[in-house]
């Protein structure tokens, strides 16, 4: 049964998890260019609470370390290492 929430902002929402994501924050934070903006929401939020926001920065990670953060799942490794490539970057080894 879900239940009304209360973000910081004062959004109203309503889960049913315990989820603290705010729809409408998540919504007016989407990115709309680069890579963060090919990612799903998890993948996205993952990235930027691990200060993740260039390519560059991600190039400095190896894929274990990428993929153990909350979030990324095995879409997301494709879309992220196809992102670099286009940069001429890659994954640490």
């Amino acid at each position: 049964m879900p239940v009304e929430k209360r973000c910081s902002k004062g959004h109203v929402f309503y889960k049913s998890s315990n989820c603290p994501v705010c729809p409408v924050c998540e919504k007016e934070n989407k990115a709309t260019s680069g890579f963060l903006s090919l990612l799903g929401a998890p993948a996205r939020r993952a990235l930027k609470n691990a200060g993740i926001t260039t390519l560059q920065k991600l190039s400095s990670f190896s894929e274990k370390e990428i993929v153990q953060l909350h979030g990324i799942g095995k879409t997301s490794l494709p879309v992220l290492e196809k992102a670099l490539a286009e940069k001429g970057l890659h994954l640490k080894r």
